[in-house]
């Protein structure tokens, strides 16, 4: 019988070149003297900030609970499957790229990196690159890095704060200022850097070039209005539904009790990150843990039942493994 509770995790802020000081709206109180450009919230060097396992890693308690914490729908039982950031870009990222899974496999990772991105925030005018313009050859991508004129041949997509966006492995991009963006991805950190205007980062052509995939369907996903939750104020919004992860939304007024099984019958640690509000996350048999904007809570897979108690409005996404076999969302460009 597993003895694992509800997990605040406590987020690793990572400095960029292309990052900020400021981390409003997400963190408003907080300053840096770096800049940063990712909160990450369950890496697996991510601690954890509550009960028992206070002090250890994400990775060390997937490794010790293994299915217990990462449920039946995870690919390796001992790895925490899923990694989520808050990413705040105030200059333009790098052009990149990240392989697939068989890409990945080529050269001895474990899987690819295929991601999402829910806009939490956008000024006007933001903005992100995804994908190569149609007829575009990786040759002319390649020519373009030399000619320093790689932006050029990516399709540039105004971004409104709600948006989400699908990443397949594969996809060249790039992300501009003006969003606070929420990724979720599968638990890879391999990227390949193609073109970084000038920075003195080190570039990985040979290998981002053999990773681009001319045909990977990314874009923004095509999604139904928000739902009104049987008997509450509560909203409900599937935001992504992908083959790694799926994604949605809530809008919480009233207490909301969820499940770790979805209706595949099979279970998924669920990681809620909260981006407006406050509330709390409850259990039987554990405290309560507190989560408020910018707080990420993993919901072991063991914890099959678990409630959402809004203090006033609470918004916030839940990630998790699909349980079953999932087709690539519908996207447009």
């Amino acid at each position: 019988m597993s003895n694992l509770y509800p997990l605040l995790m406590l987020p690793r802020f990572d400095p960029r070149p292309w990052g900020t000081h400021d981390l409003s709206p997400i963190y408003p109180n907080r300053q840096f003297e770096e800049k940063i450009g990712e909160a990450w919230l369950t890496g697996d060097d991510c601690k954890i900030a509550n009960g028992p396992l206070a002090g250890q890693t994400l990775g060390q308690v997937s490794e010790t609970h293994g299915r217990a914490l990462v449920g039946e729908a995870a690919r390796d039982p001992h790895r925490f499957p899923l990694l989520l950031k808050f990413l705040f870009p105030h200059e333009k990222l790098s052009v990149q790229v990240h392989p697939d899974d068989e890409q990945a496999l080529r050269v001895q990772q474990p899987w690819g990196k295929t991601e999402c991105w829910y806009v939490a925030h956008a000024k006007p005018g933001a903005q992100i690159g995804l994908g190569l313009k149609a007829g575009s050859t990786v040759a002319e991508l390649e020519r373009a890095i030399q000619e320093k004129r790689a932006e050029e041949l990516l399709n540039w997509l105004n971004v409104y704060t709600g948006d989400m966006i699908y990443v397949s492995g594969g996809t060249v991009h790039t992300l501009g200022p003006g969003s606070v963006i929420v990724e979720t991805q599968q638990q890879s950190d391999t990227t390949y850097r193609l073109y970084d205007y000038g920075r003195p980062r080190q570039l990985h052509l040979k290998e981002g070039l053999a990773a681009v995939r001319s045909n990977a369907a990314s874009g923004k996903v095509l999604r139904a209005a928000p739902t009104q939750l049987q008997g509450s104020r509560n909203r409900h919004a599937s935001l992504v539904a992908a083959p790694y992860f799926v994604v949605d939304m809530f809008e919480m007024k009233d207490p909301q009790e969820l499940s770790t099984r979805d209706e595949s019958g099979k279970c998924s640690a669920q990681i809620l990150v909260a981006v407006e509000g406050c509330g709390a996350v409850e259990s039987p048999g554990a405290e309560p843990v507190t989560l408020t904007k910018g707080d990420a809570v993993v919901i072991p897979a063991s914890v099959e039942s678990f409630t959402v108690r809004p203090q006033w409005t609470l918004e916030f996404s839940r990630s998790r493994v699909p349980g079953g076999v999932l087709p690539s969302p519908q996207v447009r460009m």
